[in-house]
């Protein structure tokens, strides 16, 4: 018989799949792929099922002969190992990412004397409420909440970019660049108090208080799906932080991060041109035993952010903080530098990780943005955060639109470079 190969990259089966299985049952002996975890991400929605559930839900159907975990988004080790001489798939090739692949089995068939078999795509009412069920379940608090803890297991590197309105955080959730290497998206999101506070015109001070941002934090979880990284400045008393950890749990979010600092909170970028001060290690250990103490789920994570480099405090003072934060039941260690060379961050992330293999390292490269995700996870970095670009990107575009209004007394000019109101809906799901 012809082998027949089809990969399916979905935690439900709907009539569009088994349109597929039918198509490819009719040419020969089916062989289903189950994109793995790691590139479901890259390509897909994050799944709800594990790759093992979804191996068993494949097998279920009748005519599938042999199941197979494709390991990577474009088809060539498939072909190397499997050499189909047919691959079913779907006509569903209008998105650059699509295209990608779709470019990807033209040329892999071309090579191997195989046939691409198109189905025509499956999109009615019914397989949209199916898809829709599907994102809701993603968007409900318990679901989300357990995400990064996954997403540290799953991939070497989260990468995670700031959002501070559900307009961002739609930019953040559906933004997808293809070329002919892979697929790639952020995983998760960063609530910075930093990029709160300036979208409020307010100094980032802390004046913002906390119902104000989880106001922004229910903008953006009302639309999006992926999780939450919570930028909790210093924490407040720690008598006041306990009720910000159980409100936080209780919302989805998936992490807060507080900074050992304890006063007036001013930017770190500002290091030591102003006064700032370190909290005692005790303090900041108290603080974060008693945040753990009041969580009710084993998802939610309190990443200890550590200020000494930044105060210039020394590389000794930074690991004697991280090791005894961890100690106290931190989940986490976030290291920050307000150094253009990422020389002191690669240092302490080895020097950590010499001792420690487990503990998730997160980084912010806003000074030392040369350095590349794939050199950070090489020193055991985790967690990446691209902590304010959204911001710093929308200040100057719109502030050049403003001043060419202004110079010409007409929006022409400026128009050709502005999104258009049609693609800025069409960015936006209706019900």
């Amino acid at each position: 018989m012809k082998k027949v190969y089809t990969c399916f990259c979905t935690d439900v089966i709907h009539e569009g799949h088994m349109n597929i299985i039918e198509k490819a049952k009719s040419l020969g002996e089916v062989t289903v792929g189950v994109l793995c975890e790691s590139q479901m991400i890259r390509y897909n929605r994050f799944p709800i099922k594990t790759t093992e559930e979804r191996i068993e839900m494949i097998k279920a159907i009748p005519g599938v002969s042999n199941v197979i975990v494709q390991n990577t988004i474009m088809y060539d080790e498939v072909f190397e190992q499997l050499k189909p001489d047919y691959v079913v798939h779907g006509s569903n090739w209008n998105s650059p990412s699509m295209q990608v692949i779709h470019n990807n089995l033209l040329s892999l068939t071309e090579k191997y004397g195989a046939e691409l078999v198109e189905v025509p795509y499956t999109y009615n009412e019914k397989v949209k409420r199916i898809d829709r069920q599907m994102t809701e379940k993603l968007a409900m608090p318990e679901l989300r909440r357990a995400r990064l803890r996954r997403l540290l297991e799953i991939t070497s590197i989260v990468k995670t970019i700031e959002v501070h309105s559900g307009l961002t955080g739609l930019i953040a959730e559906k933004t997808v660049v293809a070329d002919g290497e892979g697929i790639d998206q952020f995983d998760a999101m960063w609530i910075s108090s930093l990029c709160d506070s300036t979208d409020k015109g307010k100094p980032d001070i802390e004046l913002v208080d906390m119902t104000s941002r989880f106001r922004t934090i229910d903008d953006v979880m009302e639309v999006t799906t992926k999780p939450i990284i919570f930028d909790g400045d210093t924490g407040g008393l720690t008598e006041h932080f306990v009720y910000t950890v159980r409100s936080l749990e209780r919302m989805g979010v998936s992490a807060v991060i507080i900074e050992d600092k304890t006063g007036l909170k001013k930017n770190s970028l500002f290091g030591t041109e102003v006064e700032q001060t370190q909290a005692s290690i005790e303090d900041f250990s108290a603080k974060i035993a008693a945040g753990k103490r009041a969580q009710l789920s084993d998802d939610f994570m309190i990443i200890a952010r550590i200020e000494s480099l930044i105060l210039e405090r020394g590389m000794e003072d930074a690991l004697t903080r991280a090791f005894a934060f961890r100690d106290a039941g931190a989940d986490g260690i976030m290291i920050h530098s307000r150094k253009k060379d990422p020389a002191e961050i690669i240092e302490f992330c080895d020097k950590f990780r010499a001792e420690d293999k487990d503990t998730p390292i997160v980084v912010v490269p806003s000074s030392f943005n040369s350095i590349t995700e794939a050199e950070l996870a090489e020193h055991g970095v985790n967690i990446c955060i691209y902590a304010n670009q959204l911001m710093r990107a929308a200040f100057p575009a719109m502030e050049n639109a403003a001043k060419s209004i202004l110079k010409h007394h007409r929006a022409q000019e400026i128009d050709s470079e502005l999104m258009s109101i049609k693609d800025i809906i069409t960015l936006i799901d209706e019900i």
